[in-house]
């Protein structure tokens, strides 16, 4: 018996989360996180890391963000060819 209102309440549950997101986006709203790096940052990051001499590392702390962002968005395989490896 418990088990059946628990899974009722978990349906209901479910169903008012699907309605509200489904409401917000009608209204413009888009779930998730703010990117940290915009286009034109990228970009930038791109061109710094070009010549290889500036480390990522330094260029991750001047914009806020890991390393691993920087590789994420920029790619491991550009900033090791800038470098000329």
């Amino acid at each position: 018996v418990f088990a059946a209102l628990a899974e009722f309440e978990r349906n209901l549950i479910s169903e008012r989360t699907k309605a509200g997101l489904e409401a917000a986006r009608a209204r413009g709203r888009l779930g998730g996180r703010k990117p940290k790096l915009q286009k034109k940052d990228i970009r930038e990051i791109r061109a710094l890391l070009k010549d290889g001499s500036i480390p990522v590392s330094d260029v991750a702390r001047r914009y806020g963000v890991s390393r691993t962002t920087i590789y994420n968005h920029v790619g491991v395989v550009s900033v090791q060819n800038s470098r000329g490896d």
